[in-house]
């Protein structure tokens, strides 16, 4: 179901399908997309599962974090990439402010984004009391994504963007949140900047889908912002990033190219114009005379 190339016949992810993948120790692909032409992209790459992040806060929108993002810009985007896939299972972010206050609050903003934005699923952040949270969605019959580790909406409390888990202690609180997010029925956890020797600990004891990002291959899936794999950022990258691809110089030569070309009047050529017959422009110049 994942890698390779587009099969148009290819059927759709499902949380059962991607039950079965894990069950034959098949790897589950998942990537970030923030628009149409990038899930179209994901959706004929064979990519599983695609999540509209809250990391657009940062990575398109231009905010400094991620918790400044809210419902309505990411419903935008969410039916932007929805309208691009079709067999790839979409996950939508629940950001920040939108879900920790009360159930009530979390089935709301995860019933929108499943109504108007046309997600599958919605992801939520942190363990301990978002575990009611996710309990709550999952119950109105919403699946969800959990997410723990270094969880972005909370980093001012974890001390900032730091590996989680270093400790013996924090390593078992991880693994009883992912518990606990897996026993409120999460079909999936995202472990993000988690030592790999952590992740080799907590992800053979749970059940549901595992999916890493800087937390080493001893998960399910791995899942990789849309601009850091393909080199489109330019900011500094996480260690955890390999790059794919390097497209930022050659976006920004092409830009350049463009510019030049303007300027110096070798664009548009002829082969870049439309034309008109000699007798209506005849016509044309009889008028305008």
């Amino acid at each position: 179901m994942s890698g390779g190339h587009h099969d148009p016949r290819r059927s759709r992810v499902t949380l059962a399908s991607l039950a079965r993948l894990k069950a034959e120790g098949q790897p589950v692909v998942m990537v970030t997309a923030y628009d149409h032409p990038s899930a179209v992209m994901a959706e004929e790459a064979g990519i599983d599962l695609v999540l509209v992040g809250d990391s657009a806060a940062n990575v398109v929108l231009g905010y400094d974090s991620t918790v400044q993002v809210g419902v309505d810009e990411l419903l935008v985007l969410t039916r932007a990439v929805r309208r691009g896939l079709r067999s790839a299972l979409l996950v939508a972010d629940l950001p920040f402010g939108s879900y920790e206050a009360t159930d009530a609050d979390a089935v709301h903003a995860a019933q929108r984004f499943v109504k108007e934005g046309g997600a599958d699923a919605v992801k939520l952040e942190r363990g301990g009391p978002m575990i009611a949270r996710a309990r709550a969605i999952v119950e109105a019959g919403i699946p969800v994504v959990g997410h723990i580790g270094l969880t972005p909406q909370a980093a001012t409390s974890l001390g900032g963007y730091k590996v989680q888990g270093r400790t013996a202690a924090q390593a078992e609180r991880l693994l009883a949140d992912a518990l606990g997010l897996q026993e409120a029925g999460c079909f999936a956890i995202v472990l993000e900047a988690v030592p790999a020797a952590v992740t080799e600990l907590i992800a053979p004891r749970l059940d549901c889908l595992t999916i890493g990002i800087g937390a080493g291959a001893g998960t399910d899936g791995q899942v990789l912002v849309w601009h850091d794999l393909l080199g489109l950022g330019s900011g500094r990258l996480p260690g955890f990033v390999r790059t794919f691809a390097d497209l930022r110089p050659r976006v920004l030569q092409g830009l350049a190219d463009y510019a030049a070309a303007v300027r110096d009047r070798s664009f548009p050529a002829e082969e870049h114009t439309y034309a008109i017959s000699a007798e209506e422009l005849d016509a044309l110049r009889a008028r305008l005379a």
